[in-house]
């Protein structure tokens, strides 16, 4: 159910746009981020951070878009929000000390540091990649290219990094029973 909240916003995106214009698949985007902020809301959980940024980003680019039928607008929220990760992963590592996808991931994988570090920089390239890619694409294709790139290229490109991560992880997965044990 969580993976499918994660992706429907994309996915009404994609279909609003194939049957009407980017505006309208904005406007789906903008609902679709704010239904998914109100489902942590209705059901009393704490909203993640992540629901909340994205959220706003997409109400702040994407009502520009809107306003003011620039499409720039919408193409440049999705290069801030991956370049918005990179910094975040680079921030916890410089500033605080702290491998952001190490706290993230360390109640499956017990990995030794060096390869949560060589995990954590990994992540900061893959979005920095995402991120210029992004605006390459949106200032050097038409706009059809551009959605195509944004809902399949770096969907698929996400897995990918994903995919290395499971990987490079594999071997460090813990028990079970510790897994179980660090929830309580």
């Amino acid at each position: 159910m969580e993976a499918l909240l994660e992706f429907l916003p994309l996915i009404i995106f994609f279909v609003v746009y194939k049957f009407v214009d980017i505006y309208w698949a904005t406007a789906a985007l903008i609902v679709c981020s704010a239904l998914q902020v109100l489902y942590f809301v209705v059901r009393k959980q704490p909203v993640p951070k992540k629901h909340l940024v994205l959220f706003g980003l997409m109400a702040g680019f994407g009502g520009l878009t809107i306003f003011l039928q620039n499409d720039l607008f919408l193409k440049w929220k999705v290069t801030i929000v991956y370049l918005l990760f990179a910094a975040a992963l680079l921030i916890y590592d410089k500033v605080l000390n702290q491998n952001l996808l190490k706290k993230i991931l360390e109640e499956a994988f017990d990995a030794p540091q060096q390869v949560w570090r060589k995990l954590n920089y990994a992540w900061v390239g893959y979005f920095l990649f995402f991120a210029g890619s992004n605006i390459y694409v949106a200032y050097n294709f038409d706009q059809e290219t551009w959605v195509q790139y944004k809902v399949f290229g770096l969907t698929i490109l996400m897995f990918v990094g994903l995919i290395f991560t499971i990987v490079n992880l594999y071997k460090y997965i813990r028990p079970e029973e510790e897994s179980s044990e660090n929830k309580e």
